[in-house]
């Protein structure tokens, strides 16, 4: 770690230095180029007023206060002005060069170019009824003097810097890895079953985070045997609901409708349809974790879930022959979807089970299907007239295992598997649907499905 952290240290100090020459160089150049742009445009709009000569070379003498030196020459190449100062005529560009850097300028025109160390300006301006040229000349040597001595206070301060990135590094490194040993420590007691292990690590925010997700796995692991305890108990009172209604139908069938074919015969299909839904139950506690994960298969196809509806509905009819439960239904007719048909099932007889869990005194549940034309769906409503579910427990209640924490006297109690459940197998499908619920006036559960034509049932 401390190797890469020094190699990284070092390539962005590189990169920044070299950044900060490229920018400070070209800055410093661009800023020179428009300072002798200024200055010659300034200097050649004298030419273009007579009788200027004077003032002509009182601003030339100005500027080689500033280090830009100006000349003008005639066509010839000789030195015209400024008059009375001693030149080396290796300082002055050859009139050619400028001829060819001026070839293509439009009339009135400016160039600005480098040659030997300086930057160099050039114009054609009048002068005495001929063409002449007026040239400027920047030296750039103290600008490049400048920016050597840059470079090497910029040497002398990366190698500061990285040797204070090194002691910063190996200080950090030696930190850290005494974090990760102690937490891998702990780590291996936990895996021997040690559940009284805690996992502390303030020195890094990162191991800090880490620290908490491991004590919440830790706490949730000690947690484990109580949801088994839990979960059996569960299921024992889930299952009783099929048992009991097979042996209420197998009595009515002994006692009542064992001489009326119609009547044992709709007994007995409940028994069959209950024995299969127990079947379920089973199915749904062993493979809870198969339908989490996504391996479980759905298995579209068009149903009428009106009838589909009704015949679960009916399941529950002994409820109100023989507890005084009441279905309040408003259905509309005919109306189909696209969906598998026993994992929807599955659904709406978790969502009445509950309902009639947690519904009032009246001991009423409410069921409507209704159809929205606009949007081409199907709203599936279950309320009931229970106590109602507090608005920060409302997002907890799609959890496995979790129970809201008021007590209810219903017969039949769940896994605390059954909305989990739900929820897994309505976002398999795709559909939306969620819960309102209000404290003393209880609590709607809803599923929006796609609503299809009639037509395409057996396609």
């Amino acid at each position: 770690m401390l190797r890469y952290f020094l190699l990284f240290a070092i390539l962005l100090t590189v990169l920044l230095e070299v950044t900060f020459y490229i920018v400070v160089s070209s800055t410093a150049e661009a800023q020179a180029r428009v300072r002798i742009s200024h200055a010659g445009n300034e200097v050649a709009s004298l030419f273009y007023s007579p009788n200027n000569d004077f003032k002509i070379s009182a601003e030339m003498r100005e500027y080689r206060k500033e280090g830009i030196n100006f000349y003008l020459l005639s066509e010839e190449g000789n030195i015209i002005l400024p008059i009375g100062y001693e030149v080396d005529n290796d300082d002055i560009s050859d009139l050619s060069v400028i001829i060819s850097e001026l070839d293509g300028v439009d009339e009135g025109g400016s160039v600005i170019f480098a040659e030997n160390d300086s930057l160099v300006y050039a114009k054609r301006v009048p002068y005495a009824g001929q063409n002449t040229y007026i040239t400027a000349y920047y030296s750039m040597r103290i600008l490049k003097g400048s920016m050597r001595v840059m470079v090497l206070y910029l040497v002398i301060i990366g190698v500061i810097v990285l040797l204070v990135a090194g002691l910063i590094s190996f200080s950090a490194s030696q930190k850290l890895s005494d974090g990760l040993k102690n937490l891998s420590m702990t780590a291996v007691r936990f895996s021997k079953g040690d559940f009284d292990v805690n996992f502390a690590n303030a020195e890094y925010q990162e191991l800090a985070d880490l620290s908490d997700t491991l004590n919440s796995v830790r706490d949730e692991v000690k947690k484990s045997e109580d949801f088994q305890r839990e979960i059996l108990a569960n299921v024992s009172h889930d299952l009783k609901t099929p048992l009991t209604m097979i042996k209420a139908y197998a009595s009515m069938i002994r006692e009542i409708s064992g001489d009326n074919p119609e009547k044992r015969d709709k007994h007995l299909q409940v028994i069959i349809d209950e024995a299969d839904r127990l079947t379920g139950l089973v199915n749904d506690v062993l493979n809870v974790s198969k339908v989490t994960s996504n391996m479980d298969e759905i298995n579209f196809k068009v149903f009428n879930l009106t009838e589909f509806l009704y015949g679960i509905i009916n399941k529950f009819e002994y409820l109100q022959e023989t507890q005084g439960y009441t279905f309040m239904v408003d259905i509309d007719a005919n109306l189909y979807t696209r969906a598998d048909e026993e994992k929807i099932g599955q659904v709406i007889y978790n969502l009445l089970g509950n309902a009639v869990n947690y519904t009032g005194e009246d001991k009423t549940v409410y069921i409507s299907l209704k159809k929205d034309l606009q949007e081409d769906r199907i709203k599936l409503k279950i309320r009931d007239m229970g106590k109602g579910i507090a608005k920060d427990e409302l997002a907890e209640i799609w959890n496995r295992y979790y129970r809201v924490k008021e007590n209810h006297s219903r017969p039949v109690k769940g896994t605390g598997l059954g909305l989990n459940i739900v929820k897994i197998i309505l976002k398999n499908h795709s559909f939306d649907f969620g819960a309102d619920s209000e404290l003393g006036k209880g609590s709607t559960f809803w599923i929006d499905f796609p609503a299809v034509p009639e037509e395409i049932e057996n396609v």
